[in-house]
């Protein structure tokens, strides 16, 4: 893609696919215990936009960031980094 500006761009993993051209991707992050300072694991799930119906559950994609497409969708999916397994 060529550059777009200074957008957000994050990896994650597809949990669910929510609609036509919609689907639920969940990242990962770690954050320091405010008083403790151990590591903490974290998680945001986030909608993204999904425009040729590609991605499916367990897939992990790479998501940047866009202008609002609906009323909870702010990213769109730039592509696909690995398909899930197939299982059987």
């Amino acid at each position: 893609m060529a550059e777009r500006n200074k957008r957000k761009s994050i990896n994650g993993v597809v949990t669910s696919r929510s609609g036509d051209k919609s689907i639920k991707v969940v990242y990962f992050y770690k954050i320091p215990h405010p008083l403790y300072r151990k590591e903490i694991k974290r998680k945001t799930v986030v909608h993204a936009h999904d425009e040729s119906n590609e991605c499916g559950v367990g897939d992990r994609v790479e998501i940047m960031e866009t202008r609002p497409l609906s009323k909870l969708k702010r990213w769109r999916v730039t592509r696909v980094i690995q398909k899930a397994p197939v299982v059987g």
